[in-house]
């Protein structure tokens, strides 16, 4: 009579080797059944070693054989075994083996998570397509208010409208920031309230027949709007790695130049439709019937702003359906939206689920999980898988904690990055129109005045010129160039070409009055600050994520920094309209332009102090650690 292969050669049971070890039967029965078609022509010792499956006793999950495993007949499927899925999940915290992934260069196709950054990129665009296109018809739609009023109080008015939707944002910022990060609200939600209010502010100021609406819907959106904070917040927890930051963050400022491209021409070709298509929108047209289509007549600036709407609208739905919380602890909360979402898509597909049964034996005192060779289970007993849990609630640290010197330093970075950029567009708006300057009234290397004297039509190909410049850069140049330097050096090492660009645009008046010799020298000049602002603002967003000490005041400190950039972009443009229109009266163009570089070198400066922080990257880490220690 054979005896079993966990008893000795005395009929004794066969004792661990050590204390830790425990040995359980595995039948001969089960090895011979053609489930597992198992290949037992070995050695004696390794016949033993397969019958015996080893389990360390403080180990979380299965051990293999102490010898080596039996072979696989040919032809039969080897599934993966349990020890191989953790060594595969863990490879990449194993010190001292070699990483292949790690080595792999980044591109954009190696983004994780390209579904939900696309679904944020989406929602980002709406954003600046509502604002570049109202910027084409805000002068003609405050006029078709009161005909009546000069252009100087439709200038003050288009200020007003303007600066009313960036103050109201940095009144509300810090607010939607503190609110995304509390647990019982999360990122998604406050994002999805600010969708709405952009939605129904853009409706509201396309319908509306007066100053005081229009300004009070312009308020509204900028009040509910925290878009931006709350966006960077969440590409931060979906990119935790900082190998990815360099394109993640990059997504942000690369849907403004497509607004700045896109947008104007939307608004500028879509304003005041039954005049522009007369042949189908107007009086005898195809849409438009006897006297045309009424509520185009009657609200002829509504167009443009109600395809805003929708094309806001569909990023909500988006959100609502497909984006997943990204909360420390919302995250666990159940969200029926994006439930509702993966059925939608699991219907769409049609793509019916199988579910494969694990093979067993016949033998109820044992179990062969997933098919691998070398890996046993015990005594069967019914396999749990537990539910994510949410992590241990922790004290957040109280909103005085968070400023520390380095906070404090890269937001006013921030600050004063988002002055000039902002008056540098405002004013070369003002500009490019103005006209020129009599030839006999420059007197001197410094006292001269006029603008470069462009029609409206130009006006729109010199904001396509910056857009046309920009994306190439972003797509192209930025993430090689900034892998290369890091984000504090190429912060560093491009921020000089803005003060450069600021410092030569004035002197575009004194060229000679030729095309050929204008355009360039134009396209010149704007191309250094757009190659500036080109690695500066996506660099200068991952330095404040990073600057972060803990992840629930993440979204804290990126609402504040968006608070800041909409203080900055509030008074930018008016001290900067407020110096051209004082440089024009007193033959100095040229003065608010050198102010404007003097500025930003001192942000420069200040950029010198700082540090980049480690991030939210440290914490998951730590929290990994944890989790696997527990």
């Amino acid at each position: 009579m054979g005896l079993s292969p966990h008893q000795t050669e005395a009929g004794q049971p066969r004792q661990p080797d050590s204390p830790g070890e425990i040995r359980l039967p595995v039948h001969a029965d089960d090895l011979d059944s053609p489930a597992h078609d198992i290949d037992l022509s070995s050695s004696d010792s390794d016949s033993e070693s397969v019958n015996t499956a080893v389990f360390a006793g403080t180990s979380p999950g299965f051990n293999r054989s102490r010898a080596p495993a039996p072979l696989l007949k040919p032809g039969h499927r080897r599934f993966p075994s349990v020890d191989e899925d953790v060594q595969d999940d863990d490879h990449d915290s194993e010190p001292g083996r070699p990483d292949t992934a790690q080595d792999k260069p980044v591109t954009w196709m190696s983004l994780p998570k390209r579904g939900q950054l696309m679904i944020l990129t989406c929602a980002r665009l709406s954003e600046p397509l509502t604002q570049t296109s109202l910027q084409a018809y805000m002068f003609y739609q405050l006029k078709s208010f009161d005909p009546s009023l000069p252009n100087s109080t439709i200038s003050r008015q288009a200020g007003i409208l303007q600066g009313s939707f960036t103050a109201a944002q940095f009144l509300t910022a810090v607010w939607w920031g503190r609110l995304a990060d509390a647990e019982w609200m999360g990122r998604k939600r406050v994002l999805l309230i600010g969708l709405m209010g952009t939605c129904i502010s853009c409706l509201g100021f396309g319908f509306s027949r007066s100053f005081v609406s229009a300004a009070v819907f312009r308020t509204m959106g900028g009040a509910l709007n925290s878009n931006v904070g709350v966006m960077r917040t969440m590409i931060s927890e979906i990119i935790v790695e900082k190998k990815y930051q360099s394109r993640a963050f990059l997504l942000l400022p690369m849907c403004f130049n497509i607004g700045v491209i896109i947008g104007p021409i939307l608004g500028g070709s879509l304003a005041d439709p039954t005049h522009s298509f007369p042949q189908i929108f107007g009086p005898g047209s195809v849409f438009g019937g006897k006297d045309g289509v009424w509520w185009m007549q009657r609200w002829p600036y509504a167009l443009p702003n109600v395809l805003s709407a929708i094309f806001i609208f569909a990023s909500l739905n988006a959100v609502f359906f497909g984006l997943d919380e990204t909360h420390e602890v919302a995250r666990y909360r159940t969200d029926w939206g994006r439930s509702l979402g993966k059925r939608i898509v699991q219907a769409l597909s049609r793509r019916p689920r199988h579910y494969r049964p694990l093979p067993r034996s016949g033998d109820d005192d044992s179990m062969y999980l997933e098919g691998s060779v070398g890996t046993w289970s015990g005594p069967s007993s019914p396999v749990h898988t537990r539910a994510p849990q949410p992590p241990r609630k922790h004290k957040r640290p109280g909103f005085r904690q968070i400023w520390t010197r380095n906070v404090l330093l890269t937001l006013l970075v921030q600050f004063l990055l988002a002055i000039h950029t902002s008056a540098f567009n405002a004013m070369t708006f003002v500009f490019l129109p103005t006209p020129r300057a009599p030839e006999n009234s420059r007197t001197g290397f410094f006292h001269f005045s006029g603008g470069l004297g462009l029609p409206s039509s130009r006006v729109g190909l010199a904001t396509a010129i910056i857009g046309i410049i920009g994306l190439p850069l972003q797509i192209l140049f930025y993430p090689m160039v900034q892998s290369k330097l890091g984000t504090l050096t190429s912060f560093r090492v491009f921020l000089p070409l803005s003060p450069l660009s600021y410092i030569l645009m004035p002197f575009l008046v004194v060229l000679p009055r030729l095309v050929w010799v204008v355009w360039p020298c134009f396209a010149v000049v704007v191309g250094l600050q757009v190659m500036s602002r080109t690695f500066v603002l996506p660099a200068a967003v991952i330095l404040v994520n990073n600057c972060a000490t803990d992840p629930s005041v993440l979204g804290t400190v990126h609402g504040v920094a968006q608070s800041i950039a909409s203080a900055a972009r509030t008074l930018g443009p008016f001290l900067g309209g407020w110096g051209l229109g004082w440089g024009l009266e007193h033959n100095m163009v040229g003065a608010v332009w050198w102010v404007l570089a003097a500025e930003a070198l001192t942000g420069w400066f200040v950029l010198w102090t700082i540090h980049e922080g480690k991030g939210i990257e440290r914490k998951k880490v730590e929290v990994e650690e944890e989790e696997e220690e527990e």
